[in-house]
């Protein structure tokens, strides 16, 4: 019995070292060109990035790429579905007829993405109750999903400068990387 578990000695060592690797792994990308880094305002966001306004826009852009951990964060269908709900219609219509979500790998990683535009009236912070009401905004927000777990990343600003930026953040979608 004694030399049985000494035998499965190696393959335990192996597989110990393998997992403290592989939880070392990480998100890389490749921050585009333009992109403003801002200090993060939360241990979730892993990064934060304002967008320069377009032209006759009041307001910039903002992205946000959040990790919660292995298993965290809700399902790509859930966050789809929400974001979505953040999203307002001026015709009272729906907004998950009008989003546009696509799917795609980057680097082996599977991503999906939503593109919505309308009144944003997500909640200022969340568990607020205060809502924002801003017309003529656009939302792209994706799910990458990672061997530990998914990230999240969220573009919102007026219409006309996410548009702007839309090249971009697709390009910094498909830099992802896990090493």
């Amino acid at each position: 019995m004694c030399m049985r578990r000494l035998a499965l000695l190696p393959l335990i060592v192996l597989v110990c070292l393998f997992n403290t690797a592989f939880q070392k792994s990480s998100l890389k990308f490749t921050v585009p060109p333009g992109w403003i880094e801002e200090e993060r305002t939360s241990s979730m966001r892993v990064a934060q990035y304002k967008l320069t306004r377009a032209e006759g826009d009041t307001e910039n852009g903002s992205v946000v790429l959040y990790y919660f951990g292995p298993g965290q964060g809700g399902s790509t269908a859930a966050n789809i579905e929400r974001w979505v709900g953040q999203m307002k219609q001026a015709d009272g219509g729906s907004s998950k007829a009008v989003a546009k979500e696509e799917h795609f790998e980057a680097h082996g990683l599977k991503v999906t993405t939503v593109d919505v535009a309308g009144t944003y009236v997500a909640e200022t912070t969340p568990g607020s109750g205060t809502f924002e009401n801003k017309p003529g905004y656009r939302l792209l927000a994706a799910v990458v999903e990672t061997p530990n777990g998914p990230y999240f990343l969220k573009l919102v600003g007026p219409e006309k400068t996410v548009t702007r930026w839309n090249e971009s953040f697709l390009g910094f979608l498909k830099s992802f990387e896990f090493k």
